[in-house]
């Protein structure tokens, strides 16, 4: 990665991982809100945890291409 900015090849690996990313964070909240209801929270619905996974799914696909490139740039120095 340059000083200037991220690459091209941060960006892609950022856009591929954001669909499966934000869908668990669906799947999450909206597991978290069926345990809210123990609690006497009203219910969460899947349409509100797809919409609140919406911007949610942003620093979640951030962490998890963050960890994907650490891994990758590993298997690269255990190749050489």
């Amino acid at each position: 990665m340059s000083k200037t900015g991220p690459c091209a090849r941060d960006i892609r690996l950022f856009v591929v991982l954001y669909p499966f990313v934000a869908a668990a964070v669906a799947v999450n909240l909206f597991m978290l809100g069926l345990a809210g209801q123990s609690l006497g929270l009203p219910a969460m619905t899947p349409l509100t945890a797809l919409y609140w996974s919406i911007p949610l799914g942003i620093p979640a696909t951030w962490l998890a291409a963050r960890w994907v490139r650490k891994l990758i740039a590993k298997a690269e120095s255990d190749r050489n």
